[in-house]
């Protein structure tokens, strides 16, 4: 993570995340770095649909679509762009190991990551299936896919 932080300090850019199922690990792991508050000044967890929509995700993306699909990733990833004014936003939604009985729809063990560039207005997406035994695996998984995918448009983007 700290080539992340270097990357975006660099670059003069600034990450803010919407996170649901990794609780904020995303936004944990940058702040885990020395001077990361030159990179990161605002981040939400928004574990239930009420707070994602309080955060500015469409209502009707979430019923058209369901909570767990990369429809609802982009409108994460894009309003938390907006409202912290970051250049990037992170959207991260999906089921860990559990079946939600307040979310039936969207696949089990399937997580959606966007990554939103607000001065290019360009998604960059993955579908991540978690296959490890506890959540806590899952989500250093999750982080770690992140971790890549993010260093590579950083890097592509000089």
């Amino acid at each position: 993570m700290e080539n992340i932080v270097e990357l975006l300090k660099s670059q003069n850019k600034t990450i803010s995340t919407m996170e649901s199922c990794t609780g904020g690990g995303i936004a944990n792991a940058i702040t885990n770095v020395e001077r990361a508050s030159d990179v990161i000044k605002f981040s939400a967890v928004t574990y239930s649909n009420e707070f994602k929509i309080k955060m500015g995700v469409n209502e009707d993306i979430i019923n058209m679509y369901s909570v767990y699909s990369m429809d609802t990733a982009h409108e994460m990833s894009k309003r938390i762009a907006e409202y912290a004014m970051a250049n990037i936003g992170v959207g991260v939604t999906g089921k860990l190991n559990r079946v939600d009985k307040n979310n039936e729809f969207g696949q089990d063990n399937i997580v959606y990551l966007s990554i939103y560039d607000r001065d290019f207005d360009i998604y960059y997406d993955k579908v991540i299936e978690v296959n490890k035994n506890s959540r806590s695996e899952n989500k250093e998984m999750v982080i770690d896919i992140f971790k890549k995918l993010l260093a590579d448009i950083l890097r592509d983007s000089k």
